[in-house]
């Protein structure tokens, strides 16, 4: 904490913004010594330690989603890029489509967990990946650094309407393309998704403190998404849920009017707007 003080001392900090995470705690704690206001911003369902204790003296406290539990808190959405929260996924999923290598008139099923990737995803993806491939579904199966399907002569997985990427520079692009998106249930994605209105089943980390799944509830309440377990996400469940709903126009619109209707696509200027109230209550 003595660190904290020296660096608010030195920069005449006039307000401290914070997300959370354990080196938040000892800046919010030093801010509140110097009566700097304390602004945090809450990104998961289930608020971690730091930002439980550091809403106990912020000036402001701002949250993604409902149902957190902390004092006084204020909903603002997850700040993000203006290609994600401005994207108009209609008009541009041709050019997406292209960018990323796929047939602009096939059903489109992509997969992503994450930059990491997310092994067990990538196991039932892989296996049920002849089925949806003969259905006529293309799908862009975002992998994870390092985490390359590999098929059973030891090279990396490949068939026509099976595209296999390591990462994808935009998420934009893969927003717009996607009919379908299956994903992790992170604060990050959850608000893009619903941001942008794609359709999605989410898959929470079997593991963690549970915020996955709350981060998932509103919008899968909504009928926005779908939500399923790690261990239920398998080939077959693919094959019984998935296949059919990428084919299902009229559900897939749905299910995008329901998403859209719940996103906060202006939780930069909603943050930003809290942040310079509390720095102009200071003086």
């Amino acid at each position: 904490m003595r660190q904290a003080r020296t660096i608010l001392a030195h920069t005449a900090a006039d307000v401290v913004v914070g997300v959370g995470g354990y080196v938040s705690t000892p800046v919010y704690l030093a801010a509140w010594t110097r009566r700097i206001p304390i602004v945090i911003h809450e990104a998961n369902a289930r608020p971690g330690i730091a930002n439980r204790v550091g809403a106990r003296i912020a000036a402001r406290v701002a949250v993604a989603f409902e149902g957190t539990g902390l004092r006084d808190a204020v909903l603002v959405g997850m700040p993000m890029r203006r290609s994600i929260s401005g994207l108009d996924r209609a008009a541009g999923r041709e050019d997406a489509r292209a960018s990323l290598g796929l047939d602009p008139d096939r059903p489109t099923l992509i997969v992503t967990g994450g930059s990491s990737g997310a092994a067990s995803l990538n196991r039932a993806v892989a296996a049920a990946v002849p089925d949806l491939v003969a259905a006529g579904i293309q799908v862009l199966h975002i992998t994870g650094r390092g985490k390359q399907v590999l098929g059973g002569d030891g090279s990396v997985l490949a068939m026509p309407g099976y595209h296999q990427v390591e990462f994808v520079d935009g998420m934009e692009h893969v927003y717009a393309a996607a009919d379908l998106l299956v994903a992790r249930a992170g604060a990050a994605t959850v608000s893009e998704v619903s941001a942008v209105g794609v359709p999605a089943v989410l898959v929470p980390l079997p593991h963690g403190n549970g915020e996955q799944r709350l981060n998932a509830a509103g919008l899968t309440e909504s009928g926005g998404a779908l939500l399923v377990d790690d261990r239920a996400f398998t080939a077959e469940w693919i094959r019984d849920t998935v296949l059919p709903l990428v084919a299902d126009e009229a559900r897939l619109a749905r299910m995008s009017r329901a998403s859209h209707a719940r996103g906060v696509r202006d939780a930069d200027r909603r943050m930003a707007d809290l942040v310079l109230a509390a720095a102009r209550g200071a003086r």
